[in-house]
């Protein structure tokens, strides 16, 4: 034992520590089982065995930091830094002795350095405040899209051109208020918390009928750990596809088959966009709901299909109210699927390398080229990049922290990645492939 630092008595599953302890990195790396967590902000060791579970974020994205430095990720989620700390104080249990070094693992000290002050540039600029007319402009056109369409069947009735065109309006408005709950989500768009904590509620559960506190479980994860195995959700595949170049590999050793994953490329096109949001989320979202008794979500998100069944059984009748409303999630799930991994899928995918913030989001997301259409089309999420480093930024303000990102990334020879939307998804294909072939490759020679 190195600094004075104190190990755990057996039976106590606050994992030890005593408030004034100095502790060396190899004991707070020691202490990140899923009953004895500890984590470091700034040079301050904490212990969140049981606090955990009470994160608002979620047990899941602090849990993924124990035993590391999560000083970048704290910054990153948490911009009110005073109001956080009334929840840090408790936890704390000692610094950092004095021979350490502030990173772990053999961070880049240089990179984490110029990075942070890159935000401290950005915060004095303000472009971590937000436009609220903004985002209530972009609210405006998805209500009024919804208005329109069931104004139209209404007005001139139920021919199946008009339908056709209900069922794009529905579809543009549900992808963009996908968009705009995620937004919701990650920032404060007005000053008083409890409104976003209200508009968010209202945008995913209202205008969409899916969970808020879900959304954020899920999405925090893969926003503190991109394309990092057992704890990214998005890279958990259930065994239907295989993806990046490690996992092929693994289970092409040890002779792992539950799909032909050689045709994953293919099958990818009758699996992944059509039933990602009509069958997975949608049965995902409900038993979280019911699992956890998450009511008011739950409300939130009946009153969605009170509202939408309410408005179209008069005039489609109950099973044809119902053939629309799949149709629209039909579009919308491809219209999600392609716009979010293009960024994601064709990037590194592998298990936990602890790397420092901005190494680890550039290896993980790449751009799509800036346009008026690709920013309204994928919600800003082109600029995935700056979204990623920076989560709680307003997307209206990426393109401008983007030149000093390059420039970053340029000095330390960390690739940014900006691509055509097409070649955006036709990666996705290819890296499918590719993951395919390593895949068979290792099932039948190795």
């Amino acid at each position: 034992m190195g600094g004075g630092g104190q190990r755990s008595e057996p039976g106590d599953p606050g994992g030890g520590g005593k408030a004034g302890g100095v502790y060396t990195w190899e004991e707070v790396q020691s202490h990140d089982s899923r009953n004895d967590q500890w984590l470091v902000v700034d040079r301050k060791v904490y212990n969140i065995t049981q606090w955990a579970r009470r994160h608002p974020g979620g047990f899941r994205v602090i849990s993924h930091y124990a035993g590391q430095d999560a000083t970048e990720a704290f910054t990153a989620f948490h911009p009110d830094q005073a109001f956080v700390q009334k929840f840090l104080k408790p936890l704390l249990i000692g610094e950092l002795a004095a021979s350490e070094p502030s990173q772990d693992r053999n961070k880049n000290a240089a990179i984490i350095q110029d990075f942070h002050t890159l935000r401290t540039q950005a915060e004095r600029k303000g472009l971590f405040r937000a436009r609220p007319l903004f985002f209530c402009l972009h609210l405006g056109h998805i209500v009024l899209l919804e208005a329109v369409a069931w104004l139209m069947i209404w007005l001139w009735g139920t021919n199946w051109i008009l339908t056709l065109l209900c069922v794009v309006m529905l579809t543009v408005s549900q992808s963009q208020a996908g968009w705009l709950q995620h937004d919701f989500g990650h920032l404060s768009v007005f000053k008083k918390s409890r409104w976003n904590h209200l508009m968010h509620k209202f945008i995913i559960g209202h205008i969409k009928g899916a969970s808020a506190n879900w959304w954020n479980h899920r999405h925090f994860q893969h926003h503190a750990k991109p394309n990092i195995f057992r704890k990214d959700p998005d890279v958990n595949m259930l065994s239907i596809f295989v993806v990046g170049e490690t996992q092929p590999v693994e289970y092409g050793i040890k002779k792992i088959k539950n799909m032909p994953y050689n045709h994953q490329h293919q099958y990818y096109f009758l699996v992944g966009p059509p039933l990602l949001i009509p069958i997975f989320f949608h049965i995902q979202i409900m038993h979280t709901m019911i699992s956890r008794r998450d009511w008011v979500d739950l409300v939130w998100s009946m009153s969605y299909y009170l509202r939408y069944f309410g408005c179209y059984i008069p005039l489609y009748g109950l099973f044809g109210s119902v053939a629309l409303i799949s149709f629209v999630r039909f579009l919308e799930s491809h219209w999600f699927v392609w716009v979010t991994q293009m960024n994601h899928l064709p990037m590194d995918i592998d298990y936990e390398k602890h790397q420092d913030w901005l190494t680890m989001q550039l290896q993980a997301t790449c751009n799509v080229e800036q346009s008026a259409f690709n920013d309204w089309f994928s919600g800003h999420l082109n600029f995935q990049i700056e979204h990623h480093l920076f989560p709680t930024m307003p997307r209206h303000n990426y393109h401008l922290v983007a030149p000093q990102v390059r420039t970053l990334c340029a000095k330390y020879g960390i690739p940014y990645q900006v691509k055509t939307l097409w070649r955006g998804l036709a990666d996705i294909v290819r890296s499918l492939k590719n993951s395919g072939d390593l895949w068979l490759d290792a099932y039948l020679h190795k």
